[in-house]
């Protein structure tokens, strides 16, 4: 049996959301289980839910869908759903699933709800035996008109910015407004290492490692980037690691 697509609407118009419900109810594999009217109940939503598929909308009273999922600790998989086509560039610019441009043809959203389906991880059979397959969590990062769905494991370096905080993933530097403080909260400390003030290295990420003349390390990034690390942190570094 298909596991069952577990999706959150949101939308400030009622009747959007009742003619998504419409859209939604020809596909058996769908189950709706909420809705929201707007930016701040979408982040409740989302944290209470765990939806696998949000379908958002772009302009809402209160902010933004894309300054929603900017206040998420974990972005969902999202389907735009809009009837403002400026917009389109910007959502797929985010890697976005799709984008829908209302009135929404069913034809189109049959496709973006096999798109979604199709990166859905398997999940185990009880009794199976096998190891249910997880998705990367992943971080939506806006920063000005610009915006990117990253997963963590691809995040190098998190680099405090005054209030903001520094992104570090293949040739992109954006800001977050976040603090390094607020970010370390939520992040694995078994993948990602407070190494100083400023920074939060992913491990994974680490080339080579040396000693310094401060009893502290040097850790040197795939990238050639060196971040050091204090002679307090150190002894937590080694900890964690097999450096």
């Amino acid at each position: 049996m298909t596991p069952s697509m577990r999706v959150l609407l949101i939308d400030d118009e009622r009747l959007a959301r009742a003619e998504l419900r419409r859209l939604l109810a020809a596909h058996p594999h769908v189950e709706i289980v909420g809705e929201a009217a707007n930016a701040a109940e979408g982040v409740q939503q989302i944290a209470a839910l765990q939806p696998d598929l949000v379908l958002l909308d772009v302009q809402m009273p209160g902010g933004s869908g894309f300054d929603m999922l900017a206040a998420l600790d974990h972005a969902p998989q999202v389907i735009f759903t809009t009837a403002f086509d400026r917009y389109a560039l910007q959502a797929f610019e985010v890697n976005a699933l799709d984008y829908l441009q209302k009135p929404i043809q069913p034809a189109r959203m049959a496709a973006a709800l096999q798109r979604c389906a199709a990166r859905q991880p398997a999940i185990a059979a009880p009794g199976a035996g096998a190891t249910p397959v997880t998705t990367p969590p992943k971080l939506f990062i806006k920063d000005g008109e610009r915006c990117w769905f990253v997963a963590l494991d691809d995040i190098r370096l998190f680099e405090s910015d005054g209030n903001y905080t520094r992104t570090y993933f293949d040739t992109h530097r954006p800001l977050m407004l976040r603090s390094l403080s607020q970010l370390e909260e939520r992040l694995d400390p078994q993948r990602f290492f407070r190494a100083s003030r400023r920074h939060i290295v992913n491990l994974g990420f680490i080339e080579r490692v040396t000693a310094n003349e401060s009893g502290g390390l040097d850790l040197t990034l795939r990238d050639g980037m060196a971040i050091e690390v204090s002679r307090r942190r150190a002894a937590q570094f080694r900890s964690l690691t097999n450096f």
